[in-house]
């Protein structure tokens, strides 16, 4: 940075000192980390001398806190994925049962915002097109922090409720799907994907539901057609119509990107004898309410029975089992 020349290059040189505050934030956290034990092996010794009960117990939460930073820690380490260390951009889409799964893509909804707001991540709603009756028919959050897509490309795939339904007047027990999409927030300059104007169909139309008389009276909502692709995104989440299309082609982009990554990981399966489908039946998760409570991962058998917890946004243990599981496929394949 001290070079001559450095910051002629603007974006070239925050893009190196974005790397840079990152890496030293690394340094130190493992640098703290190794301190802290340093001063609890201190403690211990102490307690043990004077066979004091108070500094045994304060050494024994100490300890407990320790393993936990080392545990996020270790996880950090697990996200070697190109994307991974960035933001990530989810839609949620309601399955089959109208009212049923769009009020389960709703609970989704807030348990993932409530998830991402513990971790310090700024969230934001990129588009939402509201339930007939009540919850919501689909939803695209872009959720910005270190490491974010790292962690939630785990929650890729079809989810489950299992409960007493709350539409139904005579309370009987349904089955309800909804499809969670994760793709990487990727910078402008780490995207190395053309897309051509004449590639895209732009319409605008009048943006519904909630936000006043101004989303009612003008064509301020913008959705693009990838004609090579068939992919389509929309966004009403803004009020101007430029604002509305710089979203949505923010979208398009991270759903190219993360096309072109599930190319790659598909070449990889058929080379490796991967026969797994990943379709819409297939779920990672099961949430039942009723006639138990009870949250299970398909993919790792970890079971939470604190379901109300869950949905509070502690689907940390699903995260964490999931990548450890996928390092340890993936250290057996290089070593096979």
């Amino acid at each position: 940075m001290m070079a001559p020349g450095f910051w002629d290059d603007q974006e070239r040189a925050q893009k190196l000192n974005r790397k840079l505050s990152h890496l030293k934030d690394q340094v130190s956290a493992y640098s703290q980390l190794h301190r802290d034990m340093e001063d609890l092996a201190v403690l211990v010794e102490l307690g043990e001398e004077e066979n004091d009960p108070s500094i045994i117990e304060e050494a024994a939460g100490n300890y407990k806190e320790l393993s936990s930073r080392l545990e996020n820690m270790e996880l950090e380490v697990l996200l070697a994925g190109k994307y991974d260390r960035g933001g990530a951009i989810i839609t949620l889409h309601a399955g089959a049962g109208g009212t049923e799964a769009q009020d389960w893509v709703e609970m989704l909804l807030r348990m993932y915002t409530r998830w991402a707001e513990d971790k310090g991540y700024q969230v934001s709603i990129l588009d939402m097109l509201p339930g007939d009756e009540a919850g919501v028919k689909s939803a695209t959050l872009e959720i910005s922090g270190p490491n974010a897509f790292g962690y939630l490309r785990a929650e890729k795939g079809v989810h489950r409720l299992v409960r007493i339904s709350p539409f139904d007047a005579a309370g009987r027990r349904h089955t309800s799907f909804a499809s969670v999409d994760v793709m990487p927030k990727a910078e402008d300059d780490d995207i190395d994907i053309e897309i051509r104007d004449e590639d895209l169909k732009i319409d605008t139309f009048r943006a519904g539901g909630a936000g006043g008389q101004h989303v009612n009276k003008t064509d301020s909502a913008v959705r693009i057609t990838h004609l090579p692709t068939g992919i389509v995104v929309s966004c009403q989440s803004e009020r101007s119509q430029i604002s509305n299309r710089n979203t949505a082609m923010k979208m398009l982009k991270a759903k190219l990107l993360d096309l072109e990554l599930q190319k790659r990981e598909q070449e990889l399966a058929e080379l490796r004898g991967d026969q797994q489908e990943i379709a819409w039946g297939s779920q990672i998760r099961s949430y039942i309410f009723h006639p138990y409570k009870l949250v299970k991962d398909h993919r790792t058998n970890v079971e939470i029975g604190n379901a109300e917890q869950v949905m509070d946004g502690y689907i940390d243990p699903f995260i964490q089992a999931y990548l450890k599981e996928n390092a340890r496929r993936t250290q057996n394949e290089k070593q096979s």
